[in-house]
C-alpha cells in the first residue's frame, strides 16, 4: 500500500497541470479497491534480477568461412547487441513516438496515464495504455498483456522501481533488445537483419523511421505483408521527430524519399545444408542441452565448406540418376569427405533429398561394409611384424566351427587362386585370404585397431568379420581412412571446429590435435597395396591422374556396396544401399557403381589441388615381430 500511495503523491507532484487527472487516477484505484491492490504489490517481482538478466539468443550455425547455414532458436529469434552499435537514428525515432519524454521523467508519465484514464474512464473499459518506455519493458519483462487498471497499477509501481535501479541508457538497451518487431523477431538487431539486411547499427533515417514505426503493431505495419501501410507509419514517426526539432527539415524530407530494399523473413528460413546442420545439432544438444543452444546465443564454425558442400549434394544427385539408368534400383547414397591433415568434415550428404527423407544415412546408418573393412585385417597383420605386402597366404578351402556348423568362406567368384601374396589377395579383394589373415593375427586385435582409429560401434569377433560382418556408418569408415591417408596421424573426426557464445567466449574448440597412433611402416605398406587396388585390382572405375588409395566394398546379396578411397589430402567415404535393407540389381558391386561416383566427386574437389603422393614404406622401418 505504501508503495500505491508513493505512486500516487509521485504523479501529482511532478506537475500542477496534472492534478485533475491524479484525482482522477487516485479515485480509481481507491474504487478498485486500494488495499487489496497494495496486498497484492507484495508479490510483485524484484526488478533487481535483471541485473544478471541474460535475455534469450539465436543460436547460429556457419561453415567455415563464415557463411551462415542455419539459425537455431525457440519461439524467440532475438540477437543482443549493446546500445552504442544501435543507430543513433533509429534510438531517436523508437523514443519520438513511443515516449518521447524518456529522459525526463522518472518511469511514468503522468500527462499520458492521465489522458489514458480519461479515455478508459469514459469507455468503461482499458483502451489506452499511456505507457512510458520503462512501462513497456516492466510489462514485457514481468507482467501478463491483460488490459485491468490493477495490471496497470503494478506495471507503474515496477517502473518506479526499475528507474531507482538502472540508467536511462540501460533500460533502453534492455528494451530495444527485449521488443518484438514482428514475424518472430525480437530485439533491434534481428529486425534490422530481416527487414533491411543489415546491422542495426547502419540502419538510415528512412529505414529507422520505419522500424520504430512497427512496434505498436508489428504484423499489421509490417512492410512484408503492406508496404504501403508501413510508409504510413514511417511519414507518422518522422512528422513527430521533425515537430520535436530532432530532425531538420532537410533530413526530413530526404528520408520520406528515400528508397528502400526490404530483406526477407529470417525467423523460419531453411538451412542451406539440413543434413550438415541437423548432425551439429545433435552433437551440440549432446554437449550443452537442447535450451542452452536454442537459447544461448551460440555462434558454431562448422567444418563444412559450403560449396564443397553444394558440390558434393549435386555429384550425388547425378550420380543416383546415372545408376537407375544403368538399371541399379537403389534408393539412397550417402558420401563422407573428410580432411586427413586435420580430420575436419569437409562435406557430408546424409540421402538424395533431405525433403522426402530426413534420415541422415552419413551418421545413423548402420550398414555392412563388406571388403572395405579388410584393410583393416591387413593392417592388423603388417603391424604385427609377421607378415610384409610380399608375404603369402594360401587362397584355398577352409572351414571353421560356427556352433553347431562350419563356416567356410567362399570368395565372390567362387574360385581359388591359391598362394598369393597379401597384395594380390587384397587388390583382388579374396574373402578366404582374408578370413585366414584374421584368424592368425586374432580378431582381437582387428577389434582394437578399429578402436585406435574411431570406430565406435559394437564390434563382435566373428569369424566372418574380416569380410565386413559388422555395422558401422559411412562416417566411421571415412574416419578410419583418413587416418590411412595422413600416414597414421590421427585427430578426432568432427564437423566442429568452434563453439562461442555471443560475447566470444570459447564453449568448444576442437582444433586439431593430433597423435601417431599407427605404426608408421605398416599403414604406409598398406596404402601401397590399396594404391595397386585402384590401379589394377575391384577399383579401376576409382582411377585419377594422381596417387590415390582405396577400396570397395560389397556385401553378400548385394545389399551395400561401398567404396572408400584417399589422396593424402582427402578421404571419401560413398554408400549406396536401400533404407529397408532390399538387395540391389543382381551383380552390383561397390567397384562397378560406387567408385565412379567417387572418382567423379574426387575430379571436382581435387581440381585446384596439387597432387601428392604418399610417403613410401622403405623411409620406415618395419616393426619386430
Amino acid at each position: 500500500m505504501v508503495e500505491v500511495l508513493r505512486f500516487v503523491r509521485h504523479v501529482c507532484a511532478i506537475t500542477a497541470g496534472t492534478i485533475l487527472t491524479a484525482t482522477m487516477f487516485t479515485s480509481s484505484v481507491a474504487a478498485g479497491g486500494l488495499v487489496g491492490l497494495a496486498i497484492s504489490f507484495r508479490n510483485l517481482p524484484d526488478v533487481r534480477v535483471l541485473r544478471d538478466y541474460i535475455p534469450t539468443e539465436t543460436s547460429y550455425i556457419y561453415d567455415i568461412n563464415g557463411v551462415l547455414l542455419d539459425s537455431i532458436h525457440d519461439e524467440v529469434n532475438r540477437d543482443v547487441v549493446p546500445i552504442d552499435e544501435i543507430s543513433p537514428a533509429l534510438k531517436r525515432a523508437v523514443l519520438a513516438i513511443e515516449d518521447s519524454h524518456f529522459y525526463t521523467h522518472r518511469g511514468i508519465n503522468p500527462n499520458s496515464i492521465g489522458r489514458a484514464l480519461l479515455v478508459n474512464l469514459e469507455q468503461g473499459r482499458t483502451v489506452e495504455g499511456g505507457s512510458t518506455i520503462t512501462m513497456q519493458l516492466v510489462k514485457n519483462l514481468f507482467l501478463t498483456p491483460e488490459r485491468t487498471i490493477s495490471r496497470k497499477v503494478a506495471e507503474a509501481v515496477l517502473s518506479l522501481r526499475l528507474e531507482q535501479i538502472f540508467t536511462k541508457t540501460q533500460i533502453l538497451e534492455m528494451y530495444l533488445n527485449q521488443v518484438y518487431w514482428g514475424h518472430n523477431t525480437y530485439g533491434v538487431e534481428t529486425a534490422a537483419q530481416s527487414y533491411f539486411n543489415k546491422s542495426a547499427a547502419d540502419l538510415s533515417l528512412a529505414e529507422a523511421a520505419m522500424m520504430a514505426g512497427l512496434i505498436q503493431a508489428p504484423e499489421t505495419y509490417s512492410p512484408f505483408i503492406n508496404y504501403e501501410v508501413s510508409k504510413q507509419r514511417q511519414a507518422i514517426v518522422l512528422q513527430r521527430m521533425r515537430s520535436l526539432n530532432w530532425i531538420t527539415q532537410d533530413e526530413y524530407e530526404t528520408a520520406r524519399v528515400e528508397p528502400l530494399y526490404l530483406g526477407e523473413i529470417t525467423s523460419f528460413r531453411q538451412s542451406q545444408s539440413p543434413y550438415v546442420t541437423d548432425a551439429v545439432l545433435q552433437e551440440l544438444n549432446n554437449r550443452f542441452g537442447q535450451d542452452a543452444v536454442r537459447t544461448g546465443g551460440m555462434r558454431v564454425q562448422t567444418t563444412i565448406d559450403v560449396n564443397f558442400q553444394r558440390q558434393a549434394e549435386i555429384i550425388v544427385r547425378n550420380g543416383h540418376q546415372r545408376m537407375q539408368r544403368r538399371g541399379l534400383y537403389a534408393d539412397q547414397v550417402a558420401l563422407v569427405a573428410v580432411d586427413p591433415r586435420t580430420h575436419f568434415v569437409k562435406a557430408m550428404v546424409g540421402g538424395i533429398n533431405y525433403e522426402e527423407s530426413q534420415f541422415n544415412r552419413a551418421v545413423q546408418a548402420n550398414r555392412q561394409p563388406g571388403s572395405a573393412f579388410k584393410p583393416f585385417v591387413y593392417y592388423a597383420a603388417l603391424a604385427s611384424g609377421r607378415y610384409s605386402p610380399g608375404s603369402t597366404i594360401n587362397d584355398s578351402p577352409v572351414s571353421y566351427p560356427d556352433g553347431n556348423k562350419l563356416y567356410s568362406p567362399r570368395n565372390y567368384d567362387g574360385s581359388f587362386y591359391g598362394p598369393v601374396t597379401l597384395t594380390r589377395a587384397l587388390a583382388s579383394s579374396r574373402n578366404v585370404p582374408a578370413v585366414k589373415l584374421g584368424q592368425a593375427v586374432g580378431l582381437d586385435v582387428v577389434i582394437e585397431v578399429c578402436r585406435i582409429l574411431g570406430i565406435i560401434s559394437p564390434i563382435e569377433p566373428v569369424t566372418s568379420l574380416p569380410l565386413g560382418a559388422v555395422d558401422l556408418t559411412p562416417m566411421e569408415m571415412a574416419g578410419a581412412y583418413a587416418t590411412f591417408a595422413s600416414g597414421g596421424w590421427k585427430s578426432e573426426t568432427t564437423f566442429i571446429v568452434q563453439v562461442a557464445d555471443s560475447n566470444g567466449n570459447i564453449l568448444l574448440d576442437n582444433r586439431p590435435k593430433p597423435q601417431l597412433v599407427l605404426n608408421q611402416w605398416a599403414v604406409a605398406s598398406l596404402t601401397e597395396m590399396l594404391k595397386g587396388v585402384i590401379e589394377g585390382g575391384t577399383g579401376r572405375r576409382a582411377r585419377l591422374d594422381r596417387p590415390a588409395a582405396g577400396k570397395t566394398g560389397t556385401t553378400s546379396s548385394e545389399r551395400d556396396i561401398w567404396f572408400l578411397g584417399y589422396v593424402p589430402q582427402l578421404s571419401v567415404a560413398v554408400w549406396i544401399g536401400n533404407d529397408d535393407n532390399r538387395p540391389l540389381s543382381r551383380g552390383a558391386t561397390g567397384g562397378g557403381f560406387a567408385a565412379p561416383l567417387w572418382k567423379d566427386f574426387m575430379t571436382e574437389a581435387l581440381k585446384n589441388t596439387p597432387a601428392e603422393d604418399f610417403p613410401a614404406s622403405a623411409n620406415f622401418e618395419p616393426p619386430n615381430p
